[in-house]
């Protein structure tokens, strides 16, 4: 059973649709992540970064997702705002072994949250400090203080030390979304 699978389970959802927007920086490892998090039967074995975006559908036993899969090159990260409106939750990765792009990634954050569609919203957003496995990565305390996470304080926000490769940290950060007190679909 997938990751979704079980967050649709102890959400308790029948048949109901959640749209998830993925976002980060390129490179971050936001197509892999989404690859561990469907269900084993459904995951690629190739990953290819994503250009422009891609929409990943499938289906659990008990609710449908709809990934959106936006591509962090800088050429296309105007694109991400055509989507926030549908979006029900955010997973926000960051390659933290990237120290010379995390002010970018800021950037980029701070442009998503003071967006109109999402500014006023309580969506949960969860935070991947993704590739941790790799030898230069910062831990995750310290990718929340360089994109100043503390200063969100009108949304549910969660960040997970993740190895996508691996699926490392992953099922934390489900179980964060499924405890949280704000209910993604309302």
């Amino acid at each position: 059973m997938g990751l979704f699978d079980k967050l649709a389970g102890w959400l308790g959802l029948k048949k109901k649709e959640v749209h998830v927007l993925c976002l980060g920086l390129d490179n971050s490892g936001k197509t892999t992540i989404i690859n561990k998090l469907k269900p084993s039967n459904a995951q690629t074995q190739d990953i290819v970064p994503t250009i422009g975006f891609s929409i990943e559908k499938f289906k659990t036993s008990s609710l449908s997702f709809t990934v959106f899969d936006m591509s962090g090159q800088g050429r296309y990260r105007n694109l991400w705002e055509h989507y926030y409106k549908d979006g029900q939750a955010i997973i926000f990765v960051i390659d933290s072994s990237d120290k010379l792009r995390m002010v970018v990634a800021k950037e980029e954050l701070d442009t998503l949250l003071n967006h109109p569609d999402i500014k006023h919203r309580r969506l949960p957003i969860l935070f991947f400090a993704n590739k941790m496995d790799l030898r230069d990565a910062i831990s995750s305390v310290k990718v929340s203080q360089l994109l100043s996470l503390e200063n969100i304080k009108d949304k549910p926000w969660h960040i997970c030390a993740s190895d996508a490769l691996k699926g490392e940290g992953l099922q934390e950060g489900v179980d964060w979304l499924q405890g949280t007190s704000y209910v993604i679909l309302l």
